[in-house]
Formats: structure tokens, C-alpha cells, sequence
């Protein structure tokens, strides 16, 4: 699992993380919700050690993750960051292939080979290995890194806003490939997602946080109320059930009064 106790995150005297203690428990998708400047991203961004830490203790699987040794954490977890460019020319296979180099360096058996061709086929990608990655769509593109980062085989995966410039059906297929992910592979994953829709469709547990600080964390259930959406979002959300699912009715909320 993944703990963090009484971590903090300051630039200069802006708090951004601020004495956050939870655990997340091993197996499904656990989406971070929360608005603007919340502190999601620079949450996950600890988590993998991206960025470090100003107080507190973050463990995955015990090992601290401030002091485990790069290529030990690297077999163990793996991030994808919201934001990704390619600066060399490279198709989607080699592409997807880096996620074997914390196992390999660089030297791909045959074992490797099967991995690439695994993440490939879990997200769709097979028939477009040979393409270059600047060659593809928005979609096929995130789907690529997802795939790399899938083929890195942690038992921890990371993704800060993987639904990040895909349009709806796009979207709706990524958190498809997501939840296939970690029901069929058994892994872990944790994703920072502005739509609380997605979160409460495809979780399994949902951490809010507003200003630096988690609200709650629970089951979609548990989190998808009105009462405890106003606390995070600063507005009421009528919620419905639909299918056994509970869904914000967000862009229908009654009008909010002009802060001054």
C-alpha cells in the first residue's frame, strides 16, 4: 500500500500540500478529486518523489520512498505527468518500450518483447506500433504513454490527468482501458481527474481535497453527496443515481453567488 503521514509541501510560503495523512490500499483505481489549486497534482508529484517532501513520511509498500534507490522504486512504482513531449522521433512500440528500462537499461530480451506486446494490446495499440508518435491523434497519443507506463509492470501506477485533452468517447475508452487494467492485471492505480463523474463511475475509492488538505476519502458512494461536494467544490450538486451510479448534475447546479 501507499501511506503518507503528515506530509507538507511549501513554495516558499505558499502551502500547497498540507498535512496530509491517508493510505491507499493495494488493487483498483483510486482518483483524486478537488478543484483548482487543491493540490492533486503536487500530491501524486510527492508520492512518486518528482518533488520532494517538506515534512512527513510517504512509504510504498514500506519503503520510503525518499530514500529507496531510484531503480528499486522504479520496479515498484511508475507516474505519468500531465504534460508529455517527445523529443526525438520515435514509433509508439519504441516508445512504449522505454517502460522496460528500469528492468533492462536499454538491452530488451524477449521477456521485455512480450510486456511491449502486452501493453500494446491492452490499450488498443497494436495495429499502430509502427506509427511515430507525432504522426497520431490526442487520443492515441495519451493512450501510447499510458501504455509505457503499463509496460514498466509496477505494481503502482501513477497518472496525473490521464483524460487530459481527449474528447468525450476518448475518455470514456481511456477510463475503459483503466479499469481493465488494474481487474485484469492486478495493479494499483491512482489518478488525479477533474470530472467527478468519471471518478464515481470507475472507482473504487475517491480522496477529495480542497486548499492543500484531504476533505474525505472513500467510496464513490460514500464521497457522491451534495453535502460533501459543497465542501470541495463550493457549490451544490444536485446528485442522481443512474444505473446504481451516483452522478453530479454539476452543469445544472443552481446559480452560485459572485465571491467579492
Amino acid at each position: 500500500m501507499i501511506s503518507l503521514d503528515s506530509v507538507a509541501k511549501r513554495y516558499g510560503s505558499q502551502v500547497v500540500v498540507n498535512d496530509v495523512s491517508l493510505t491507499i490500499k493495494p488493487g483498483g483505481i483510486t482518483s483524486i478529486v478537488g478543484a483548482n489549486g487543491a493540490g492533486k497534482s503536487t500530491l501524486l508529484s510527492l508520492m512518486s518523489r518528482l518533488e520532494p517532501m517538506n515534512a512527513g513520511i510517504i512509504t510504498v509498500d514500506g519503503l520510503d520512498v525518499s530514500t529507496t534507490k531510484s531503480e528499486v522504486l522504479a520496479k515498484r512504482l511508475a507516474i505519468l505527468r500531465q504534460e508529455n513531449h517527445v523529443t526525438i522521433r520515435l514509433t509508439v512500440r519504441d516508445l512504449v518500450a522505454f517502460g522496460r528500462f528500469p528492468h533492462t537499461q536499454g538491452r530488451l530480451t524477449d521477456h521485455d518483447q512480450e510486456h511491449i506486446d502486452q501493453a500494446l494490446a491492452f490499450l488498443g495499440l497494436t495495429e499502430l506500433q509502427d506509427r511515430f508518435v507525432d504522426e497520431l491523434s490526442g487520443g492515441q497519443r495519451q493512450r501510447a504513454f499510458v501504455a509505457m507506463v503499463i509496460c514498466q509492470d509496477t505494481d503502482y501506477v501513477l497518472l496525473d490527468e490521464p483524460l487530459n485533452n481527449l474528447d468525450m468517447r476518448h475518455s470514456v475508452l481511456m477510463m475503459q482501458h483503466l479499469r481493465r487494467i488494474a481487474s485484469e492485471l492486478g495493479k494499483t492505480i491512482v489518478i488525479v481527474i477533474h470530472d467527478i463523474n468519471f471518478a464515481s463511475v470507475y472507482s473504487d475509492s475517491i480522496i477529495a481535497m480542497r486548499e492543500g488538505e484531504v476533505v474525505t476519502q472513500g467510496t464513490p458512494d460514500e464521497v457522491m453527496n451534495s453535502r460533501t461536494l459543497a465542501q470541495i467544490y463550493d457549490m451544490y450538486i444536485p446528485i442522481h443515481e443512474i444505473e446504481g451510479r451516483r452522478i453530479g448534475m454539476y452543469f445544472w447546479a443552481p446559480e452560485m453567488p459572485v465571491r467579492r
